[in-house]
């Protein structure tokens, strides 16, 4: 199974950017879905964003739409989230990880199985 490590993350006052990072070692992210999720204290995990290896497709949740933007590296075999116009309520780890080819409902976390560490994103007002 792919390995997943995530960067990136900081403390940045609101409206600011933020790039994350998520590299595969121990195999690539070709026939995978990559999705990130963040996960805010005492709140459940929650989908924010995904990325189809193989068609290039893309996908944001409501409340990201507009401002987070997704980008892949083939040759670093590296997955990009472009977070710009950061708001207070964007303060959470977030996490990539990757989901098998198959039929899906959702981007539920149930149906991720390979995940990262985690970045701290922190946004102050």
């Amino acid at each position: 199974q792919v390995q997943l490590v995530e960067s990136g993350g900081g403390l940045v006052q609101a409206g600011g950017s933020l790039r994350l990072s998520c590299a595969a070692s121990g195999g690539t992210f070709a026939g995978y879905t990559v999705g990130w999720f963040r996960q805010a204290p005492g709140k459940e995990r929650e989908f924010v964003a995904a990325l189809g290896w193989s068609n290039g497709n893309r996908y944001y949740t409501d409340s990201v739409k507009g401002r987070f933007t997704l980008s892949r590296d083939n040759a670093k075999n590296a997955v990009y989230l472009q977070m710009n116009s950061l708001k207070p309520e964007d303060t959470a780890v977030y996490y990539c990880a990757v989901r098998s080819k198959g039929f899906y409902m959702d981007y539920y976390v149930s149906d991720f199985a390979s995940w990262g560490q985690g970045t701290q994103v922190t946004v102050s007002s």
